[in-house]
């Protein structure tokens, strides 16, 4: 068991177009573009990009919070 509690079997990160369209209904292109744009949260694994879920949420719930 690690120090902060157990490991769970919950999706960590996301394929771009896994989140883009689970999220907000994008298509595989828009959701790249919506990547390059800073849209999308994103790291870099080797020469993939995934979207981790906890920084994607977290994203959502500021967004509501912010003043435009």
């Amino acid at each position: 068991m690690r120090k902060d509690g157990p490991i769970r079997n919950e999706v960590k990160t996301l394929a771009v177009p896994e989140a883009g369209k689970r999220y907000f209904d994008l298509g595989r292109n828009a959701s790249y573009e919506a990547a390059k744009r800073g849209d999308l949260p994103v790291i870099r694994i080797g020469s993939r990009l995934r979207v981790p879920v906890v920084a994607l949420e977290r994203m959502l719930a500021d967004a509501g919070r912010k003043d435009t």
